[in-house]
Order: structure tokens, then C-alpha cells, then sequence
């Protein structure tokens, strides 16, 4: 599934972004993916604030996922382990969402609160 793209920074960082934002792209994900670029991710796109869980079936790459709300704003990050079917959820209504390889937000210093610029309208 070939996705359009969003060049996003985050606190100074720049990810290049797969953007999700049908329900099909959304329910496929990074599925099947053997590996990602460095500084690159899937940015999933929801039409409507929402608390919608994550899991990583059928996907072999460790994960770390930020969950973010409607002003652009990091709602809370959560690694995620390869092909299980743990529940990673926001802690609070969130708009988008950004998976990036696992530690990458940990390696940039990037926490809760910290705001994404360049995040395309819903």
C-alpha cells in the first residue's frame, strides 16, 4: 500500500512520515515490515478524537508509540513488542498517533507534552 508522506519536527527533529488515514491503511499499519528508514514512521491519521489501542500483530519490528491530541501535543509514548496482541492505549483522547522504530522518542529526548509540528489536518 503505497501512503502519502508528512515531513514532521519534533523538537527539532525531522521524521518523515507514512500517513494512515483511511481505515484500511489504519487497520494495515507497519504490518509485515522487516525494518524502517532511520528518522522515518507511520503517522495514523483519526477523523475525530478518539482512545483507539494499538497492537503489533503481524508486525516484526519493536515499536515505540506516541500517542498525540488535537493541538499537536505528545499525550504519552509506549514501547511496543513485535507480533503480540498487548493493548497500547492513550491515556487521554488522542488525534493521531506516531509509531517510530522502539527507543527512537527515548534517543531525542522526547517526552509527554512535547509538541508535533507539521501534523497534516484530519
Amino acid at each position: 500500500m503505497l501512503l502519502p508522506t508528512a515531513q514532521l519536527s519534533i523538537e527539532g527533529h525531522k521524521v518523515q512520515a507514512e500517513v494512515a488515514a483511511t481505515d484500511a491503511s489504519r487497520s494495515y499499519g507497519l504490518m509485515n515490515r522487516a525494518s524502517l528508514p532511520e528518522n522515518h514512521g507511520m503517522l495514523f491519521v483519526f477523523d475525530s478524537p478518539t482512545a483507539t489501542c494499538f497492537w503489533m500483530k503481524n508486525t516484526p519490528l519493536p515499536l515505540s508509540i506516541a500517542f498525540i491530541d488535537s493541538g499537536g501535543a505528545i499525550v504519552n509514548i509506549a514501547d511496543m513488542q513485535p507480533n503480540t496482541l498487548d493493548s497500547h492505549c492513550p491515556k487521554a483522547p488522542m488525534l493521531y498517533a506516531l509509531e517510530m522504530q522502539q527507543g527512537w522518542f527515548r534517543a531525542h529526548s522526547i517526552k509527554a507534552g512535547a509538541v508535533i509540528r507539521g501534523l497534516p489536518r484530519p
